[in-house]
């Protein structure tokens, strides 16, 4: 029997019809789209004007490609129709303030915005979701393909996690209760106390002002919802974030296996050897 092209595909995926990529920043939708064009699968892009890797767009012809502004959903569902894709992804982010300020809704984005009450990146990008799907076009787990980025059980950097397990159940009890709440998906805590949170600024910034209080024994966790819609929203873990980290004197972090993506594995792992800093899914 042979091995399927990923475990968090649909059970009736057809590898024939195209998938219709959109995708943000990043390596994470290099990484997806070298995945399932090794997989034979046909690709077509749709990217973001200021977003997407200008690399990225150039290793598309020019005729399965499109790029759009953010904000463009009527023109991006009609590419999705002319491209003829059976399937989309979203992967990579899209600049959080641009939900705010840049933002260039056309009529149908601005249709949708006005059905919502609540106005954030989950709300958003749901609707946008339903009416992809509503075109018949099945909108794929943005972790298909990259079973082997996603984060896995144990101390991956091979050394002794250095932080006592009454203090990491802490961090993810932390963590798990933001995440219900809405607020964020990490923490940053020392010892049973929380010194951050994240809400809507991103890890980076949280891993700085953590940082800022120069403490040692510190603890970095990242997880996902208990109700996590990995269609658009899988929390990444990559080597920028691990600068971060180093530059804020934090050297262990914990992520949720499974749910957490680690982009280009193997060399955030070797970089994170290197600097000392450990790596735990949990």
């Amino acid at each position: 029997m042979p091995k399927p092209l990923s475990a968090y595909l649909p059970e009736a995926f057809d590898p024939r019809l195209p998938i219709a990529l959109i995708a943000g920043k990043g390596i994470y939708p290099a990484l997806v789209a070298r995945a399932a064009r090794a997989s034979g699968i046909p690709v077509r892009l749709i990217a973001f004007d200021g977003e997407t890797d200008p690399d990225l767009v150039a290793s598309f012809p020019e005729t399965e490609r499109h790029c759009v502004h953010v904000g463009q959903v009527g023109k991006t569902l009609r590419l999705l129709d002319k491209f003829g894709a059976g399937y989309a992804i979203m992967a990579g982010q899209v600049t959080p303030r641009r939900l705010f300020h840049g933002l260039r809704p056309d009529l149908k984005a601005a249709q949708i915005l006005l059905t919502l009450k609540r106005r954030n990146a989950e709300t958003i990008f749901g609707a946008v979701a339903k009416e992809i799907e509503a075109l018949g076009i099945r909108l794929l787990d943005a972790r298909a393909f990259l079973d082997g980025q996603l984060v896995s059980l144990g101390c991956m950097t091979g050394d002794r996690f250095p932080i006592e397990k009454e203090y990491l159940d802490h961090g993810i009890h932390v963590a798990k209760e933001c995440a219900r709440l809405d607020i964020g998906q990490g923490c940053v805590v020392r010892k049973g106390t929380v010194l951050a949170v994240e809400a809507f600024e991103g890890t980076d910034e949280m891993l700085r002002r953590a940082g800022g209080l120069k403490a040692d024994e510190t603890l970095f966790v990242k997880t996902v919802k208990g109700r996590q819609d990995f269609r658009f929203d899988v929390p990444c873990f990559g080597i920028r974030t691990l600068e971060t980290m180093r530059e804020s004197g934090l050297h262990a972090a914990a992520l949720e296996a499974k749910g957490v993506l680690l982009l280009d594995k193997e060399a955030v792992l070797d970089k994170a050897r290197s600097w000392k800093i450990s790596l735990l899914g949990f």
